[in-house]
């Protein structure tokens, strides 16, 4: 008893736990549900790099490692649960775009991303990514959380195969009959199936206030494939993308070699104009996803002060940047903060120690990546969509009477979804704000910065010029 509460007197001095209102079982479950819907990265970020020439298990071994490391940081310089790892849609333009299509090696990608780090740590130390997240208005922060809101559920609805694309209608919902008339209901059917019932089963726990019920939604659901899979009902179909629920040791339990990645940046087209293209487009994306991240989970968990402001904010970019250049040495593209850390802060995740179970995990993985990897989209997408319905919540807040604040508000909001890009939906909100404060001359009256003015100008030109 006197050692347990030793161990629990040594986390509250380090974490902080009692002033954050939380305990070490809250940041326990809070940790393991953010890793649970962060784990897909171990498998898809390997997948896209592995198509610009990369080794698909190093990438694996880094990207296990830069979630690690990054979420650590962020645990260590801010005390702020939130999580780390290689982010989508970066990784995809550094396979796409950089290497396949404009040419570059995965090596000089590698060097670009590392740039971008280091000078996403200077700007950090410099207070301009501060600067920047301060100057931006309240409801434009309401407007990030519930956009970010509406985006992680749209990826939910994604992975869960619920909402499908459509040649007509760009996307539509998934059609049961269609799938009986194919072939594919002891696939695809199922598991959308089974992606509703873990909507309605989580809406029940959240309902009943049950404890750590996204986690426990998690879990059930994918128990509850598992036995459709051992009865019949589910058939994986590999060709569909549809595997195996059970975790699979056949190949045993090693962790793949990274040496094939690590360190093996090019530096050599760094004085070449679209060398730094890239790293600015890095840096850009890089910037405005972690600041939106910031501003959505925190503006969740209540972490933001009357004017706006997060504390230690400087630790958290700090963190982030850091995340950047490490992961870009261990051979991964950019590291960011995890929108999905959102479902570990609606579990009561509210210090760093939310972040090191996650990290803790993230570690584990490397040496039980059947399990891991065996945790399938439609377990992990209901607890997605219930979080975005939660981070909906401040569309309240946001004064809707005022058009002038209400409406780049909405572009804001809609546009994250919409472009499938946190950074895109605050580059609309802030153009709009600047633009109809200046045209309707209430700029004077609601006192824009001059770092607004800056910003609206350079996503003016990067719309103009990118």
């Amino acid at each position: 008893m006197n050692r347990q509460s030793g161990k629990q007197d040594i986390l509250e001095r380090i974490f902080h736990l009692t002033d954050n209102k939380t305990n070490v079982k809250t940041e326990i479950i809070a940790g393991a549900t953010t890793f649970m819907t962060m784990v897909y990265i171990l498998a898809v970020n390997p997948a896209i790099l592995s198509e610009a020439g990369m080794d698909q298990g190093a990438v694996f071994t880094a990207t296990a490692l830069a979630a690690l490391a990054g979420t650590l940081f962020m645990a260590a310089f801010s005390n702020y649960p939130f999580a780390l790892a290689p982010g989508m849609g970066l990784n995809a333009y550094f396979a796409y775009t950089v290497v396949i299509n404009m040419g570059y090696t995965w090596e000089m990608a590698l060097a670009a991303v590392f740039i971008e780090g280091v000078l996403f740590i200077l700007l950090s130390l410099t207070n301009v990514r501060e600067a920047i997240f301060n100057a931006i208005p309240m409801s434009i922060k309401y407007a990030v959380s519930a956009g970010i809101g509406l985006f992680i559920a749209f990826i939910g609805l994604q992975n869960a195969g619920i909402v499908v694309e459509n040649s007509s209608t760009l996307i539509s919902i998934f059609s049961f009959r269609d799938s009986l008339a194919d072939g594919t209901f002891s696939s695809a059917g199922i598991t959308v199936l089974l992606g509703l019932l873990g909507i309605l089963l989580l809406a029940v726990l959240l309902v009943r206030k049950v404890k750590g019920a996204i986690l426990w939604g998690m879990l059930l659901i994918w128990l509850l494939g598992i036995l459709c899979q051992l009865t019949g009902l589910y058939q994986p179909n590999a060709e569909l993308g549809f595997y195996s629920l059970l975790p699979d040791f056949s190949g045993g339990i090693a962790i793949p070699d990274m040496s094939p990645t690590f360190l093996k940046l090019d530096f050599s087209e760094i004085s070449s104009l679209d060398f730094w293209v890239v790293v600015f487009a890095f840096l850009f994306v890089d910037i405005f996803d972690t600041l939106g991240g910031l501003m959505g989970i925190g503006s969740q968990a209540k972490m933001l002060d009357e004017q706006g402001k997060l504390p230690k904010i400087k630790g958290a970019l700090l963190a982030d940047a850091l995340a950047t250049t490490v992961g870009a040495l261990f051979g991964t593209s950019t590291t960011t903060t995890y929108a999905e850390s959102a479902t570990g802060v609606a579990e009561g995740g509210r210090t760093g120690l939310t972040g090191v179970v996650t990290a803790v995990l993230f570690g584990l993985s490397l040496f039980l990546s059947p399990i891991f990897l065996g945790i399938p989209s439609f377990a992990t997408a209901p607890a997605l969509i219930m979080v975005g319905f939660m981070m909906m919540s401040s569309v309240t807040k946001i004064p809707l009477h005022d058009y002038a604040e209400a409406i780049p508000a909405f572009i804001c909001l809609i546009a994250m979804p919409f472009f499938y890009s946190i950074s895109e939906g605050i580059a609309l909100g802030i153009l709009f704000y600047v633009g109809i404060h200046l045209f309707t001359g209430q700029a004077k009256r609601k006192k824009i910065s001059v770092m607004m003015y800056g910003l609206a100008v350079i996503f003016l030109l990067k719309y103009i010029f990118i």
